[in-house]
């Protein structure tokens, strides 16, 4: 009886076995870059808005604190949109017939909300906390990258959950002083920049991070400088019994020096409080 399938058939099943193995996989390297990519993410893309507001113009140019617009950022899991009447806090006396700006005075005349477009959008099943991550130590910058250098904002970072997992697994190398949370231009210690922190004894109602003071001036000599030009002639506690004189000076706080981001980000990774990724044992601390 005749072969039905000739010898070559044998190799010709084992190459379209390893072929139909090398599009699967090369479908999966497709898809998981396609959902990193900015074409899912949107990273770097800027909106059309209906008022092309720049955050360069108010925070870089005019000096604008976040906390100005953004007015629950401490206080809330939500950073907050700024309503109508903040802008007009200004524009109601500047640039008031500018036609870049009839959307705001419409929405002040109508009571109707400007429709902005949310350009760091999580999914609706994502609970991030504004006011947890901005009381322990990270910077606005950290997340939206250098706001007050966008004309027109746009999302830095991807904000998806790897992203996320990559700091809470070492948040060390993104902690700073809780005093230049909005500082944009804050840089990480080195050997040329460094910073002294000093802690106190937690306190019972005073959230962690208030504990610990941090300077980029070497305190031992600003604190010399201060002290001769508060002393009077002769010292301070001249006359007074020794006892008297040591019970009145308060205790001058004990600063170390970090040259480092990683030894700064530790010592506060201590002091903050911050619970470790094996301590965050519950799904709905993210997922809610």
């Amino acid at each position: 009886m005749p072969q039905i399938f000739d010898r070559s058939s044998n190799a010709l099943a084992r190459a379209s076995l390893v072929l139909t193995g090398l599009i699967v996989i090369a479908l999966g390297v497709t898809l998981d870059q396609l959902q990193r990519s900015p074409w899912v993410t949107r990273q770097g893309q800027r909106a059309e808005q209906p008022v092309p507001f720049s955050h360069k113009h108010h925070v870089e140019g005019l000096g604008l604190q976040c906390q100005y617009c953004h007015t629950t950022v401490e206080k809330s899991s939500y950073a907050g949109i700024p309503p109508t009447r903040t802008c007009m806090n200004c524009h109601s006396q500047i640039w008031t017939d500018a036609q870049l700006l009839q959307p705001v005075r419409q929405s002040w005349a109508t009571g109707q909300s400007i429709p902005w477009i949310k350009i760091h959008d999580l999914p609706d099943f994502v609970y991030f906390n504004h006011s947890i991550h901005v009381n322990k130590g990270i910077g606005c910058a950290t997340c939206h990258g250098r706001v007050d250098q966008m004309p027109l904002m746009y999302a830095q970072n991807t904000l998806q959950m790897e992203w996320c997992l990559d700091c809470h697994r070492n948040p060390a190398k993104n902690l700073r002083p809780t005093g230049e949370i909005y500082n944009m231009a804050w840089e990480k210690p080195s050997e040329d920049r460094p910073v002294w922190c000093s802690a106190k004894p937690d306190q019972i109602g005073v959230p962690t991070a208030q504990s610990v003071t941090c300077v980029t001036k070497d305190p031992d000599q600003a604190g010399a400088e201060m002290a001769s030009l508060q002393l009077p002639p002769g010292g301070m506690t001249r006359g007074m019994a020794p006892d008297v004189a040591a019970a009145s000076m308060p205790a001058a706080p004990v600063y170390q020096k970090f040259t480092s981001q990683n030894a700064l980000g530790h010592f506060l990774l201590v002091h903050y409080k911050i619970k470790t990724p094996r301590q965050i044992t519950s799904c709905d601390t993210c997922h809610r």
